[in-house]
């Protein structure tokens, strides 16, 4: 299987995979920010998390960050969590980092991760996301961690 692509409308790229495991096994991944080094297909996120134990709306949590070589720390805030359903967080930029989990069968479920930059305004938009090509990086970002997340299960 692939990744699929998913019509998201403007300034949201969505993707989505089947993984042959149960949803609540792959939300406890995505749930625990101390884990998302092992999926990022992008290559940006690293080891060097501070979260709480136990992640709510309104949560925030740290992580250690590179990109072009250099490190950098990025502070995220949960805005939505729906216990092995969804978990969505936001950047301090603006843009959201969304994860939904449909179980497909007690050992299957259908993972779309989106990254939602709607709340951007124009200015904005052009440049942090449309000229630095973040947009496009996103997009495949989000595949080869979706394809990674897959791999695991496979």
């Amino acid at each position: 299987m692939s990744v699929s692509v998913v019509e998201a409308g403007p300034q949201q790229v969505r993707r989505s995979v089947e993984v042959s495991a149960p949803a609540s096994e792959l939300f406890g991944i995505v749930a625990d920010p101390r884990r998302h080094h092992e999926l990022d297909g992008s290559g940006t996120v690293g080891q060097n998390i501070r979260t709480p134990d136990h992640l709510e709306v309104g949560s925030r949590f740290s992580t250690g960050m590179r990109m072009f070589g250099l490190p950098y720390r990025i502070i995220s805030t949960v805005t939505e969590l729906e216990p092995d359903r969804v978990i969505e967080w936001r950047h301090p930029l603006g843009h959201k980092w969304r994860w939904e989990f449909d179980a497909l069968s007690p050992t299957s479920t259908r993972v779309t991760e989106t990254f939602d930059f709607r709340n951007a305004g124009a200015i904005q938009t052009l440049l942090n996301y449309k000229l630095p090509g973040f947009i496009k990086a996103n997009a495949r970002g989000i595949e080869g961690t979706l394809t990674r997340l897959q791999g695991r299960y496979s």
